[in-house]
């Protein structure tokens, strides 16, 4: 008498909803990856106005390098610009929020400074 040997693997329903999830999760990936490329870009913009001396000239820098990297979620204005013993400390804080479906949206807090 033969022994049956147990099947293994995926069905075709688990199939379906794995493909599913995958497909789900690759595009709420594909919507949070350029925000996270434009943390980057505000993160790398704020280390340069970190250079200026006033106030007005650190907004100025931040604003030439944001019109340089295509930054449009912060502008210098937003900025908390500080002196911690002598230098110049630039901070910001903004969220985005990346709608999902129907009432669902995933918000992305973003925060930062100069060091």
């Amino acid at each position: 008498m033969k022994l049956k040997r147990q099947q293994r693997g995926l069905t075709f329903v688990g199939l379906i909803i794995v493909g599913t999830l995958l497909a789900l999760a690759g595009i709420v990936a594909a919507q949070v990856f350029p925000t996270y490329l434009e943390y980057m870009a505000v993160q790398k913009a704020v280390q340069k106005a970190a250079a200026g001396d006033t106030v007005a000239e650190v907004r100025s820098i931040f604003d030439k390098a944001a019109t340089i990297d295509d930054i449009k979620t912060i502008s210098g204005k937003d900025l908390t610009v500080g002196k911690q013993g002598d230098r110049v400390v630039v901070s910001f804080d903004y969220t985005r929020e990346i709608h999902l479906a129907g009432p669902g949206w995933l918000v992305m807090k973003y925060k930062g400074s100069s060091q």
